[in-house]
C-alpha cells in the first residue's frame, strides 16, 4: 500500500477534525423543520466552508514548511542572503524561522571570514619567497605557490597532478621532517632548509612541504664573517706594524747618521747603540704580541669536537676550583649529577669563567662563588663575582674584544663555542641580588 504524503495526511486530518461538527450540523439540518431549499443551501454552504477550512489549514502548513525548506536549501547552496519574513516571538513557527535566520547570519559571517582568511593565505603564499608544495596521500601535487613555480621552472598548470618523483621531491617526503639538504632544481641549486608537515583535507591525509633557500643567507653570513675577520686582523696588524715601521725608520736614520759621521765620540756611539737596543726591544715586543694574536686565532679556529664520556659534576667543579690560588672560589654543593661531556674542554671553560670572575672581584675586593643545580633536563652551573658588573654586553662574545690589559679576547668566545658544542649555552648577565656578574652555563643532562 502506497504511503500517504505529508500534505495528504494534513488534509485528511483537517477534514477529520471538521467531520464530527459538520456531520452533526447536517443531521440537525435535515431532521429539523426547514424547507428543502433552505436545507440544500445551508448544506452546500456548510460543506464548502468545511472543505475550504481544511484546504486552508493544509496550505498554511505546507507553505510554512516549503519556506523553511527553501531557506535550508539556500544554506546548503551557501546562499546566506535569503531571510524568512514574519518571524514573530511567542510563536512556534516564528521561533523556528528566527533561529534559521540567525543560523544564516552566523554562517554568512563565518563564510566571509573563511573567504578573507583564504584570500590572505593565498596572498601570503604567493608573495612569500619560500617554495610551498602540498601533496595528497598518493604523492600527487595539489597546490604550489609562485616561489615553487620559479624553483621548478614551470607554471602551476603543468605541475599540478604530477607525482613527487616526477618533480624530484620524492626524497623530501621521506626521512626527517626538518633537515638541511643539498639539491639541484631547474630554478636553483644549493642548500635548502626543508620542513615537512601533515594535514587532512576532505578527511584524507596530505603533506605540506616547505623549501627555503639557504645559499644566499649563508653567502651573506660568510661575507660578513670575512669582513669582521679582516677588520680584526687588520686592526691588530696595523697596531703592530705601525710602531715597527716607525722604529725601523728611526733606526735607519740613526745608522745613516752614524755612517756619515765616522768621527762620532764614544758618547755619541753609545747613544746610537742605546737607541738601537730600544728600537729592537719595541720591535720584539710588538712581534711577540702579533705572534700571540695569531696563536690565539689559530686556537679559536681549531677547537676539536668534544669526546663525550661520563663526567661527575661535583668532581669537575671541585677540581677546577682548587686550581685557582689568587682568590679561591667558594663552592656551593649541589645535587650529585653525571653528564656526558668532554672533561678537558669543560675544565678549560670553567677555568676561563672563574678566572674572569676573579679578575673582576679583585678590583673591588669581592668574592667568587660557584654553584650548580638541576633545572628540568638541564644542568645549570653559575659562577658569581662581586665585581663592578657588566656596563655593556654587546661585545662580550666578539672575538679578540677585551677590556682587560693584556687580554686576548678569546676566552669567552672559546667558552661559548665549547658550551654550544655540548648542546648547551653560556649566558652572562648582571646579578640582581647585589653588585657583580653571573656567568651561567647550561648543559643537557643526557
Amino acid at each position: 500500500m502506497k504511503e500517504l504524503s505529508f500534505e495528504r495526511r494534513i488534509q485528511l486530518l483537517s477534514l477529520a477534525a471538521g467531520l464530527p461538527g459538520s456531520l452533526i450540523a447536517l443531521i440537525l439540518l435535515w431532521t429539523g423543520d426547514f424547507s428543502s431549499r433552505t436545507a440544500w443551501t445551508l448544506t452546500i454552504f456548510l460543506v464548502l466552508f468545511w472543505l475550504g477550512f481544511a484546504l486552508s489549514v493544509r496550505h498554511r502548513v505546507v507553505f510554512s514548511l516549503q519556506t523553511l525548506s527553501n531557506l535550508l536549501a539556500a544554506l546548503r547552496e551557501e546562499d546566506f542572503s535569503i531571510r524568512a519574513r514574519g518571524a514573530r516571538y511567542n510563536d512556534a513557527l516564528g521561533e523556528v524561522m528566527r533561529e534559521v535566520n540567525a543560523l544564516s547570519e552566523t554562517l554568512r559571517e563565518q563564510r566571509l571570514g573563511a573567504l578573507e582568511a583564504t584570500a590572505l593565505l593565498r596572498t601570503v603564499m604567493e608573495e612569500i619567497d619560500v617554495a610551498i608544495f602540498t601533496f595528497d596521500a598518493k604523492g600527487k601535487l595539489r597546490l604550489i605557490n609562485r616561489a615553487g613555480e620559479r624553483l621548478l621552472a614551470r607554471p602551476a598548470e603543468r605541475l599540478l597532478g604530477l607525482s613527487a618523483a616526477d618533480l624530484g621531491l620524492a626524497a623530501c617526503l621521506e626521512g626527517e621532517p626538518e633537515r638541511t639538504i643539498e639539491a639541484n632544481f631547474p630554478g636553483g641549486t644549493g642548500r635548502w632548509a626543508m620542513r615537512r608537515g601533515s594535514f587532512r583535507q576532505g578527511g584524507l591525509p596530505h603533506h605540506l612541504l616547505v623549501l627555503a633557500d639557504l645559499s644566499r643567507a649563508l653567502r651573506d653570513e660568510e661575507r660578513q664573517a670575512w669582513q669582521r675577520l679582516i677588520r680584526v686582523i687588520g686592526h691588530e696588524l696595523n697596531n703592530s706594524l705601525a710602531p715597527i715601521q716607525s722604529v725601523a725608520q728611526s733606526l735607519e736614520g740613526s745608522l745613516g747618521q752614524a755612517t756619515s759621521e765616522p768621527d762620532l765620540s764614544a758618547n755619541g756611539t753609545g747613544e746610537v747603540l742605546e737607541d738601537m737596543r730600544h728600537g729592537l726591544s719595541i720591535i720584539r715586543s710588538r712581534t711577540e704580541a702579533l705572534s700571540r694574536f695569531m696563536s690565539a686565532y689559530a686556537r679559536l679556529a681549531r677547537l676539536p669536537q668534544p669526546k663525550l664520556a661520563p663526567v661527575s659534576v661535583s668532581d669537575w667543579i671541585h677540581r677546577v676550583a682548587r686550581l685557582e690560588t689568587r682568590l679561591p672560589p667558594k663552592v656551593v654543593e649541589g645535587p650529585s649529577l653525571t653528564i656526558q661531556a668532554d672533561v678537558d674542554q669543560l675544565e678549560q671553560l670553567l677555568i676561563n669563567l672563574i678566572h674572569n670572575a676573579e679578575d673582576a672581584s679583585l678590583a673591588t675586593c669581592g668574592a667568587v662563588e660557584v654553584r650548580w643545580s638541576k633545572n628540568g633536563s638541564h644542568l645549570d652551573v653559575s659562577v658569581l663575582d662581586e665585581g663592578p658588573g657588566l656596563p655593556n654586553t654587546t661585545n662580550l662574545f666578539v672575538p679578540f674584544f677585551t677590556t682587560k690589559p693584556g687580554g686576548s679576547g678569546i676566552g669567552l668566545v672559546l667558552s661559548r663555542q665549547i658550551a654550544e658544542a655540548h648542546g648547551g649555552e653560556l649566558i652572562l648577565e648582571n646579578r640582581r641580588d647585589k653588585r657583580g656578574c653571573e656567568a651561567r652555563l647550561r648543559l643537557p643532562l643526557s
